[in-house]
């Protein structure tokens, strides 16, 4: 059966960061909820970062409004926000659109700070969470470990790879007007995830030395050891110490209440959920950035930098859509090839002729070389329909081996048949190209 890909994005350029601080609170645990035959729903993805909400859909027999619809109420309720605001906010994209963004926002060129250093990391999580709730389904698996290894060609054919982008340096550096000599500020980091080792890196590189960490789930410790830093205990008493207190955790973690005195600080929250209450920055001698702040100084990107990076994006969104539509004659080719190997395997088993063993390790040779003999084939297929001549290669198979291409169906492949299949092509991302072809291919198309 045909599907269509679906998704509903909100992000820094169409929402406001309320909305998605609310999204961020309750929507990502409702995605299992997404899951759904009525609404044609049969997988699910969804991408929450500190700048931006999305949900992607493999959808399967209906409307792509229909999943529209279940996400909207699925996620407004979920988020507590009404959904009214969230339709209003979002964007909807379908189809080849959908591979196109995901693959720019994974290479972070859809992010507050372009090209930042944490993106591809999170959208990672987010597949993989994904699998771990079985909510994700082949279509997205394929888009999304593409994803992934466009975010690698991206920033190995870029500038990007090496820049240092992330919001925690922008803020940083936004902060720098503040706190004159980084070497003796007191610093304060609320969090122990990924996040917080990103800003302990950008706090050193700016000369920090003095940095404590606390954490809510007792992780403080063992962060603080590994990355050279102080732990503290108590919330309270590690912001009476310091000069600057930076949150970063999934955890509300700051209230008026933790802050006991009048010091002068500055309070950086690059949380979403919001780690810090609003109202921290209405008390005395406190300064309080937010994301919000921090994007409206987020720099323009570098035009030349940027375009060499979207046409990267471009080339390998279009050689996914072309892998997709080549699909089902790739699966026709293998299955008329597995299917030979497996009558053959299967009369020379029934002589019960030879040894066992020795019988078993020919088996799983002819499988990888048949597995072998399909890389090629499965390529120009690719190739041929990228350049409009699909047809050609449906033709060609129809006329040599009387094979012919059923494109509304997914034909099944047995598990020998994968195994044998990925141990051919144990080197290649998803689409057959092995990573230094997939990136001469990159900049062959730019």
């Amino acid at each position: 059966m045909s599907y269509v890909l679906v998704c509903l994005t909100a992000n820094h350029r169409n929402a406001g960061f309320d909305l998605l601080d609310r999204l961020s609170v309750g929507a990502p645990g409702a995605v299992t909820e997404l899951i759904s035959a009525e609404a044609g729903i049969t997988g699910a993805v969804v991408v929450a970062t500190c700048n931006r909400f999305e949900a992607y859909l493999d959808v399967e027999g209906v409307d792509a409004q229909a999943a529209v619809d279940r996400t909207v109420a699925v996620m407004s309720r979920a988020g507590e926000v009404s959904g009214a605001e969230l339709l209003e906010a979002a964007d909807v994209k379908t189809g080849d659109d959908v591979t196109r963004h995901l693959f720019a926002v994974a290479s972070g060129l859809e992010s507050v700070v372009v090209g930042e250093d944490e993106i591809a990391g999170q959208v990672r999580r987010s597949y993989d969470q994904a699998r771990t709730e079985h909510t994700s389904s082949s279509a997205l698996d394929r888009l999304f470990q593409r994803a992934a290894a466009t975010s690698r060609a991206v920033r190995g054919a870029t500038d990007l790879g090496g820049a240092g982008r992330s919001i925690a340096r922008l803020a940083l550096e936004l902060a720098t007007s503040r706190v004159t000599d980084w070497s003796r500020a007191r610093i304060l980091v609320v969090g122990t995830g990924s996040y917080a080792a990103t800003t302990i890196a950008a706090l050193h590189d700016r000369g920090a030395v003095d940095i404590s960490v606390y954490s809510a789930t007792g992780r403080a410790q063992m962060f603080a050891t590994k990355y050279g830093v102080r732990a503290v205990a108590e919330l309270r008493e590690g912001i009476a110490a310091a000069d600057v207190v930076i949150t970063c955790t999934a955890r509300y973690a700051v209230s008026p209440a933790e802050i006991t005195d009048a010091n002068r600080r500055l309070v950086i929250d690059l949380g979403l959920p919001r780690n810090v209450d609003p109202a921290v920055g209405r008390l005395p001698g406190v300064e309080l950035l937010d994301l919000e702040i921090i994007a409206l100084h987020a720099p323009l990107p570098e035009m030349g930098l940027s375009e060499t990076a979207r046409d990267l994006v471009g080339s390998a969104a279009s050689a996914f859509a072309a892998e997709q539509t080549a699909a089902p004659a790739i699966v026709a080719l293998r299955k008329h090839v597995f299917d030979a190997l497996d009558e053959e395997i299967a009369r020379a088993e029934s002589r019960g002729q030879g040894d066992p063993a020795g019988t078993a390790k020919t088996v799983e040779a002819l499988r990888h070389l048949a597995g072998v003999l399909l890389h090629t084939p499965s390529v120009r297929a690719r190739e041929l329909t990228a350049e409009g001549r699909g047809a050609e290669f449906a033709a060609g198979l129809e006329a040599l081996f009387g094979v012919t291409v059923d494109a509304s169906a997914d034909a099944p492949v047995s598990p020998l048949r994968h195994a044998a299949e990925v141990t051919a092509a144990a080197d290649a991302p998803v689409g057959g190209m092995p990573d230094d072809e997939f990136h001469r291919s990159l900049r062959r198309n730019a």
